[in-house]
C-alpha cells in the first residue's frame, strides 16, 4: 500500500504508520549492510526504539479505536497484531539486554526484522484496506497519536 491510495478520512493516520513501518524497513536493511560492530549495534538500538514507540501508540489509541468502531471485522487481526506484537517486544527486551558480543545478537535482529515484516505486511495488505473498505474515520485520533508518539520519543522508556 501505498500513500496515494489511501483516502483523506484515513491518510494522516495511515501515513504515520506507514512512514514508521517504512523506517523499520530501512534500519533493518542497514543493520544488515553495516560492517562496523558499533554502528550495528546502534542500528539495532535504534530500531527498537522505533518499534517500541510504533507499537505502544497502535496499542494505546488506533487499535482499541478500531475496535471500538467495528469488533467484528477488526477483531480477529487486532487480536494477531498484538500477539505479534507481544513477540516482538520480547525480543526487543532481550536484544536491549544484550551486545554485539552476544553470540546470537545478530540472530535476534534478523528474527525481529523477519516477525516485523511479517506484521507489516499483514497491516498493508489486510488491515489497512479494510480500514479504509469500511470508510473508518480516524481523523479524530491523528493528535493524540501524535502527541503520544513525540512524548514516547521523548522519553527515557522508549529507548
Amino acid at each position: 500500500m501505498n500513500k496515494s491510495q489511501i483516502p483523506a478520512a484515513q491518510k494522516d493516520v495511515l501515513s504515520l504508520l506507514l512512514d514508521d513501518h517504512k523506517k523499520a524497513k530501512k534500519l533493518f536493511k542497514e543493520f544488515e549492510a553495516e560492517k562496523s560492530e558499533a554502528a550495528k549495534e546502534s542500528i539495532a538500538l535504534e530500531v527498537c526504539t522505533e518499534l517500541t514507540v510504533h507499537t505502544t501508540i497502535e496499542e494505546e489509541i488506533f487499535y482499541p479505536f478500531l475496535r471500538e468502531q467495528n469488533p467484528e471485522a477488526f477483531g480477529d487481526l487486532l487480536n494477531e497484531a498484538l500477539v505479534e506484537h507481544a513477540s516482538a517486544k520480547e525480543l526487543i527486551s532481550q536484544i536491549r539486554g544484550m551486545s554485539m558480543k552476544d553470540e546470537l545478537y545478530e540472530a535476534k535482529v534478523t528474527v525481529l526484522g523477519e516477525y516485523i515484516a511479517h506484521h507489516v505486511k499483514e497491516e498493508e495488505e489486510e488491515l489497512f484496506p479494510k480500514v479504509i473498505a469500511k470508510k473508518i474515520e480516524l481523523r479524530e485520533i491523528l493528535a493524540s497519536m501524535t502527541e503520544r508518539k513525540k512524548e514516547l520519543l521523548n522519553s527515557p522508556v522508549a529507548a
